[in-house]
């Protein structure tokens, strides 16, 4: 397979980068001064595309590519990934369930913690030397604490379990009702904010998720309210998020993911109530290289004309 042409969208993992260069001709397309001439020269050898939750294959990359066959996306999102150009041209996509579930859920439970016993500001209290002059204010409990979930999947299932053992009610909403789940539906996130402690955005990044969160979702969670969001940043119309945090019209934020990365709005570094974290919910070195498995083995599974491991498209 050392013959066959693959195309790294962007930088992801070094591991990765390392093993698809031992079985595939890898082309960095970060590293490429001339993209278009790139293209131009390697249109007829590039069958493969590895992307990412930062750049993947859109309509204009896979018009460039015509023997492109396979997109195989270093994450579980896919809104990187032209899905429907995909399916009219034939070309298979993966991606990476299951493995990086733990590690989101885990992200998204030390969010909740983070923002409402103010972690991160109390170890700079610390740090500041302040703690010699007075004990720190007081914070908020997390147990018990209703949780609201918008998108109820794998993540979603995963960070429910965890909410649980907190003693925290889990309250849900998904584009359809799941009859054998215990959980409380309501059939408009308006309603499962109004009726939430914290607000967690564990959905897909669709045209229709694309700003869930808007001005209505924030006010109905409120003024003591917290808005988890470890799904994409464009979930959240982010400028009425930090008018509502700047006005005090919502009590905090924990965020992995912003709507323009890596800028992330400047009003937000002087908020205690915020925790900012850089697109980090799968990065750990466990689940990174069980990421890179996945798709590596998808691409020798396809190349083989063998079953792929997780397939989309």
């Amino acid at each position: 397979m050392e013959s066959i042409g693959v195309l790294m969208a962007c930088p992801m993992n070094s591991y990765l980068e390392h093993e698809l260069e031992k079985r595939f001709n890898l082309h960095k397309f970060w590293t490429v001064p001339e993209k278009s001439a790139f293209l131009t020269t390697h249109k007829n050898s590039i069958r493969a595309v590895v992307g990412n939750a930062f750049a993947g294959a859109d309509a204009e990359l896979i018009e460039a590519l015509p023997k492109l066959e396979i997109v195989a996306s270093f994450s579980v999102g896919l809104d990187k990934i032209d899905l429907a150009k995909c399916k009219e041209k034939g070309i298979r996509v993966t991606n990476t369930p299951d493995v990086l579930t733990d590690d989101v859920a885990d992200l998204a439970i030390g969010l909740m913690l983070a923002v409402l016993r103010r972690l991160c500001e109390s170890d700079r209290y610390v740090r500041s030397g302040k703690w010699k002059k007075g004990d720190y204010k007081l914070t908020s409990k997390f147990s018990g604490k209703r949780v609201g979930i918008i998108g109820l999947g794998r993540i979603g299932m995963a960070i429910a379990k965890r909410a649980e053992a907190f003693s925290c009610p889990i309250n849900y909403f998904a584009r359809t009702e799941k009859p054998e789940i215990k959980y409380k539906y309501y059939p408009s996130v308006v309603e499962l904010a109004a009726n939430s402690d914290i607000l967690v955005v564990a959905c897909a990044l669709t045209e229709e998720t694309r700003h869930i969160i808007n001005r209505e979702v924030i006010d109905a969670l409120g003024p003591k309210g917290v808005l988890i969001n470890i799904g994409r940043g464009p979930h959240v119309d982010e400028p009425e998020l930090v008018s509502a945090l700047v006005e005090g019209r919502l009590g905090g934020a924990g965020l992995d993911v912003f709507e323009h990365e890596p800028q992330v709005p400047e009003e937000l570094f002087g908020l205690e109530n915020v925790v900012l974290l850089p697109h980090v919910g799968s990065g750990t070195i466990e689940t990174r290289q069980a990421m890179a498995d996945l798709v590596i083995g998808n691409l020798e599974a396809y190349f083989l004309n063998k079953p792929l491991l997780t397939p989309v498209v």
